[in-house]
């Protein structure tokens, strides 16, 4: 009968390290929560890996089409020197729209969190100086 009552103990000891009991006032976390946590931010590196390399790698990315606009600008270069030979050859121009885009994206989703993180800052409450 000791013996019994031991394993019993030592059983609910046991379930108490694996499972604690937690207060109703405290959140309860799922595995469901996490999952949806980790596949955002597995989307949301994607998606700034594709902003990233549309911007700067596709068809020479941006530097290459802000050069050559540099260049014709300072005369050191004319359109067929970099390419250009009508709309279906664009020679260093390839690729702008993308580019082009990608920038619109990029300074669009900084407006958004610059916008997010000055609505929280105004809504959060003011803490006073330290003394």
């Amino acid at each position: 009968m000791k013996i019994k009552a031991s394993i019993l103990k030592a059983d609910e000891w046991l379930r108490g390290l694996l499972e604690p009991g937690i207060p109703p006032e405290e959140p309860r976390y799922d595995p469901v929560h996490l999952a949806q946590v980790l596949v955002g931010f597995l989307a949301s590196i994607g998606a700034l890996y594709w902003l990233l390399w549309t911007l700067l790698v596709y068809q020479g990315g941006l530097y290459r089409k802000i050069g050559g606009l540099a260049r014709l600008a300072m005369g050191r270069a004319t359109l067929k020197s970099l390419g250009y030979e009508g709309p279906w050859a664009m020679g260093a121009f390839e690729g702008w729209l993308g580019n082009v885009g990608a920038l619109a994206v990029s300074i669009s989703v900084l407006v958004f969190l610059h916008r997010l993180y000055m609505d929280a800052e105004r809504r959060a409450p003011k803490m006073p100086p330290p003394s």
